[in-house]
């Protein structure tokens, strides 16, 4: 896809994130001079043409009260890791669940799911939860708690 003049000013209106109001893409449209629809649209074409990935939203955990977050990494049969990377996604308090390949030998995970809580201990709660739920597919598994705040950020333009 070729970027014209107003798809830059969107990424640049919208690099940020979208404005936290009821309507975000009117507002965004206002300020470029087109409408929420145009807004859509644009980005909509963006994503089908695979410039960019996905909209969402990304909720700061920390300020609503999940402190303790832990990556629990997987070792999963190949054979079962997608079917099950799917039941495990689904469960409440998973944020976001993917498979990676493995970094044998020192790496023997290939199933990722971040889990959020309230406190360890109840991450720890949802831990087992999933372990039940993968059953004896799963050969090892770990935690890795957040030790720092990561900022996430969007497409970025590059200055010219």
């Amino acid at each position: 896809m070729t970027l014209d003049e107003l798809d830059r000013r969107l990424i640049a209106a919208t690099q940020g994130g979208l404005p936290l109001v009821p309507q975000p893409y009117e507002a965004v449209g206002a300020l470029l001079g087109i409408s929420g629809t145009m807004v859509r649209e644009r980005l909509a074409q963006m994503l089908e043409s695979g410039l960019i990935r996905r909209i969402g939203a990304v909720p700061n955990h920390y300020r609503l009260g999940w402190t303790a977050n832990g990556m629990t990494v997987w070792d999963i049969d190949d054979a079962r890791v997608d079917q099950l990377g799917e039941q495990v996604g689904a469960l409440p308090g998973v944020s976001h669940c993917y498979r990676r390949p493995r970094e044998l030998p020192r790496w023997p995970y290939n199933l990722f799911a971040m889990l959020h809580g309230r406190s360890r201990e109840e991450v720890e709660r949802q831990r087992v939860q999933v372990r039940a739920l993968l059953g004896d597919a799963c050969r090892t598994d770990d935690i890795l708690y957040s030790s720092a705040i990561l900022k996430k950020t969007g497409l970025r333009l590059k200055d010219h």
